[in-house]
């Protein structure tokens, strides 16, 4: 079974978080919370969901994880601007391991500089930022290019769940 890092801080978009972290586990993978900080509450926008990170990024080491997911909303603006955080996701992509983000998810994979070359969609809203980072933008409901799997919205999760269970369902 695989091992999958999920990134959180406060404000993630909440259905994006719960559902592919229930999936995941129901289908028998590992799962962690990957925060900026260990023991941190981190609460969704919505205030359905919460959940406390169970790892600093400065702990979490690529060797220990197949996957890495990061759910969209604000989140990841808090996760994007943290190098131990960013340092995990280069340190993952350098080992192909899968990285996927939904929504604003992908703005950690552009601050950590992994999606050059390759195609990404995600919330339109950084459309341009995804474009600037140096990978093509389509707007589809998911795209899995190479080890990077993306998705647009909530209403996009079911084939984000499905294209992440395939891949970690490999190794």
């Amino acid at each position: 079974m695989a091992k999958v890092a999920f990134l959180l801080a406060s404000d993630f978009e909440d259905s994006e978080m719960r559902n592919p972290y229930e999936a995941i586990k129901k289908a028998g993978h590992e799962v962690t919370i990957v925060g900026n900080k260990e023991d941190n509450l981190c609460i969704g926008k919505h205030n359905t969901v919460s959940y406390y990170s169970e790892m600093s990024s400065a702990e979490a080491l690529e060797h220990e994880f197949d996957a890495v997911v990061i759910p969209g909303g604000g989140a990841p603006e808090v996760l994007r601007v943290n190098e131990d955080t960013l340092n995990f996701v280069k340190d993952l992509n350098m080992k192909s391991k899968i990285i996927a983000g939904i929504c604003h998810g992908p703005q950690v994979m552009i601050s950590a500089d992994v999606i050059r070359d390759k195609t990404l969609t995600c919330f339109k809203g950084i459309r341009d930022d995804v474009i600037n980072g140096g990978a093509e933008y389509v707007d589809e409901e998911v795209v899995v290019s190479k080890n990077i799997i993306t998705a647009r919205t909530p209403k996009d999760e079911p084939a984000f769940i499905r294209e992440i269970l395939s891949q970690i369902s490999g190794l």
